[in-house]
């Protein structure tokens, strides 16, 4: 299969148009498009097709249980596909959609399993972005869409990252330039004795809690993958992984530097190379390896937006292995922490005292 490469530029109306209606007949005829959103590059197949959904999970290599998430151009769309949706549900989408943020409500009958990874629950956003808004329109209104990656690899933020997976599963990418935010959404399960985040995003606890009052952190989020069948996406299987392996290094300022330079300089005396991902605060402090910084701790959104594609430029650099600072917990922080434990599959060493957890 040839995939093509074509831009997608809302600023330029008449060519825009034209390359969105080419796009929505590849949905509307069961095919792949990936497409920008503000978050990742999202790979859209029509979500009432079958047969299309089981596309989108032989294209990623995905695992078939995982759920895919339903993109919507508004918020009339989901009478069709959820059931019993809540006030709580409707003043998030008052606040935050369009936005990173998905809700898991009971799926309807016209919604196919093959969507919803055998669930009983749908998953649904409206996305932030021209180019995703007007695709999902021209496409009939339904657009199931994972990353645009293969399964298990960091999320792609350019159509360059599409590319790199996707080239040659599928017939069409839509490059809109790179995306806004680099983390995926937060999602929302309303299924819930109470709405419970299941995985965190530019949309944090603090802010769902301005909207609902009650709402809370699923368990699983920081710990190790369990064995369950995963409710949303992201909660199961090792995601982000870069090819060399990743440890977080967690610990005081001071500790975090000494261990990583300690490992560094361990791989460079074996004639191996040591990718470094800091921020840049301490970028001046690691004189060995190959160093790079994700962002600024002063701005947590510069991490959360570079993240992926560090992890994707490490690979091109062939590191041996890759040694990661923590970040923090709080607002973003806790986003940007559950993606990084994924891509590390929850490695990591306490510097302080030289465990490895």
């Amino acid at each position: 299969m040839v995939t093509r490469v074509i831009k997608a530029d809302a600023d330029s109306s008449l060519d825009f148009d034209k390359r969105i209606k080419e796009a929505a007949v590849v949905i509307k005829e069961g095919g792949l498009v990936a497409f920008p959103t503000e978050t990742v590059y999202g790979l859209g197949a029509d979500a009432l097709q079958p047969e299309a959904a089981r596309k989108i999970y032989e294209a990623k290599g995905r695992p078939s249980d995982n759920p895919l998430i339903i993109h919507v151009a508004s918020l009339d769309f989901i009478e069709k596909i959820a059931k019993n949706v809540p006030a709580e549900a409707k003043k998030m989408a008052a606040k935050f959609w369009p936005g990173p943020l998905t809700m898991i409500f009971e799926k309807t009958d016209c919604v196919p399993f093959e969507t919803t990874g055998g669930m009983d629950t749908v998953a649904v956003r409206m996305p932030d972005h021209a180019v995703a808004l007007a695709l999902i329109r021209e496409s009939g209104g339904y657009i199931a869409a994972p990353s645009a990656n293969t399964s298990g690899r960091p999320s792609p933020t350019t159509a360059a990252h599409v590319a790199e997976d996707m080239d040659g599963r599928i017939p069409l990418i839509l490059d809109g330039g790179a995306v806004g935010i680099g983390l995926e959404s937060t999602i929302i399960d309303f299924t819930a004795e109470e709405p419970t985040i299941l995985r965190p995003g530019y949309i944090t606890l603090e802010m769902a809690k301005e909207v609902l009052g009650t709402v809370r952190m699923d368990a699983g989020l920081i710990s190790a993958d369990s064995s369950r069948k995963p409710k949303a996406p992201g909660m199961k299987y090792r995601h982000y992984a870069p090819k060399a392996e990743l440890t977080i290094v967690e610990g005081t300022k001071q500790a975090v530097v000494r261990m990583i330079n300690q490992k560094a300089a361990e791989l460079s005396a074996q004639g191996k190379r040591a990718g470094i991902i800091c921020t840049d605060e301490t970028r001046e402090n690691y004189p060995k390896g190959d160093v790079i910084s994700v962002g600024s701790r002063k701005k947590e959104e510069t991490i959360a937006k570079n993240l992926f594609a560090v992890l994707r430029e490490f690979d091109h650099r062939h590191v041996d292995a890759i040694y990661a600072e923590s970040f923090e917990t709080n607002g973003i922080g806790q986003a940007i922490m559950n993606r990084l434990q994924k891509a590390a599959g929850h490695r990591k060493i306490e510097a302080n005292t030289g465990d490895t957890l």
